[in-house]
């Protein structure tokens, strides 16, 4: 391919990616903004393989072919709830192709010193990544404990295992051998895997932004190795779009992002045995839809429980009913509500749930006081007062939803249950709270028709 050709479909893809990064900002334009972004991965990969003719115009086409196939199949048939571990198991794969980029060129030829740089950070950051990645994937897929897991002595042993992987580092810029890159490569997978597994399921969220960033570093690196503009400018916007996104995670969860990767947060906070155990006032799907039906605004907050019980379209469709009695129906979204970033604003996406009527958290805080009914459906940590009043919570400062400050909260969920934090929630137990207990999806299923019956 001619070079002057070549590096103009660099920048078409450059662009493409740039734009599509931009359009993600807004939910009305995000599904355009990722087609574009994928149209310019796909220009990018392909200058790449006919410049260099690394493979044949078959391979290519095959390549594409089976790439699009499991892709399309993926994106079909993957849960709503199982997107967070999608995304995860993504980044994972992106990290170890970064890393086994960067091992191919060790092994063909290290390079000068400011290559041999790129290869130790590629192999370091993807290989970190990938295990990381799998890790959360698990904890996400229940494969493995949610709950922080570690054993005594763990942080002096990742703190030795740093330290060496550091030394191996420079000694591999300095003068290479094949054990020490085999070395620190393997050590890079484990403090993947002992890093991760002490981080509770309360800070998945921040986990997958952070590797999301990390898996966008390796990338840039690896393209620092091979000499691809293209694929350091993807790598660095992914890198850095990712840590601004952690950057905002951890800001809403009065958390900083080492405290994060510090581990031990979630799962076993509080005393157990004294969560659920004071008098809550329950309520019937005709007592809920009768105080639904006669508010004149309604807020509603989902949370990872909607995700769960795949009742967004139910939640719609409750929506619509409480519309047609000229009802007022907003959403507030939480930054860290469910499983991964976004996770609610896909979710009722998917619902086809009018962006206008989603609202951050920001944005809808000073309208609770204001506003009859807040629904919150199986959300806990997110809406838990504990945050604003109790210094001695563990998520005491953490930005939440002041659903309690509505005329009434009523709060859909299974059981008294703690969420990811592991603590109990005084909103339960509070005067102007009804709790509904039952599946997300057939509550709502319950208050649709009742609702259309007041």
């Amino acid at each position: 391919m001619n070079e002057n050709l070549q590096s103009v479909l660099y920048l078409v893809a450059a662009v493409a990616f740039i734009v599509g990064l931009k359009r993600l900002t807004s939910p009305a334009t995000a599904r355009n903004g990722n087609r574009l972004a994928a149209i310019g991965m796909l220009v990018a990969t392909v200058t790449t393989l006919l410049g260099r003719e690394i493979v044949s115009y078959t391979g290519i086409l095959v390549g594409i072919v089976i790439g699009s196939a499991v892709g399309a199949i993926a994106a079909r048939r993957i849960e709503m709830t199982d997107m967070p571990q999608l995304v995860a198991a993504f980044n994972g794969f992106g990290g170890g192709a970064s890393a086994f980029v960067a091992a191919t060129e060790f092994i063909r030829h290290p390079g000068a010193i400011d290559t041999r740089i790129t290869i130790v950070l590629s192999v370091l950051i993807g290989s970190i990544t990938m295990t990381g990645s799998f890790v959360a994937f698990a904890k996400l897929q229940g494969l493995v404990s949610g709950n922080p897991i570690s054993f005594k002595g763990q942080k002096w042993f990742d703190g030795v295992l740093a330290m060496a992987i550091a030394t191996l580092g420079v000694l591999l810029v300095i003068s290479p051998t094949s054990l020490e890159f085999w070395i620190l490569t393997l050590l890079s997978l484990v403090i993947g895997v002992t890093r991760i597994l002490p981080i509770g399921g309360a800070d998945m969220p921040v986990v997958i932004a952070f590797l999301n960033a990390a898996s966008g570093l390796a990338a840039a690196a690896a393209g620092f190795v091979i000499g691809s503009t293209v694929l350091i400018i993807s790598g660095a916007l992914v890198g850095a779009s990712g840590l601004i996104l952690t950057s905002i995670m951890v800001k809403a969860m009065n958390r900083t992002l080492i405290g994060v990767l510090a581990g031990g947060f979630g799962g076993t906070s509080g005393p157990q045995e004294e969560i659920g155990q004071l008098p809550v006032k329950r309520a019937t799907a005709d007592d809920v839809a009768i105080t639904l039906a006669y508010a004149r605004s309604v807020i509603v907050v989902p949370g990872y429980g909607l995700a769960v019980a795949q009742a967004q379209h139910v939640m719609k469709d409750l929506a619509a009913a409480l519309q047609e009695k000229n009802v007022e129906v907003r959403f507030a979204i939480h930054p860290v509500a469910g499983r991964m970033p976004g996770h609610m604003n896909v979710l009722l996406a998917e619902a086809d749930v009018p962006y206008d009527q989603l609202y951050d958290l920001e944005t809808i805080n000073r309208d609770f006081s204001r506003t009859d009914v807040a629904l919150v459906v199986g959300a806990n940590d997110v809406v838990n007062p504990a945050a604003r009043t109790d210094a001695n919570s563990p998520i005491y400062g953490m930005p939440i939803l002041d659903v309690d400050a509505a005329t009434t909260c009523v709060v859909i969920k299974r059981s008294l249950s703690p969420g990811f934090a592991g603590i109990d929630n005084p909103l339960f137990y509070l005067e102007g709270t009804l709790m509904m207990f039952d599946d997300a999806r057939k509550a709502l299923s319950d208050l649709v028709t009742a609702v259309k019956n007041v």
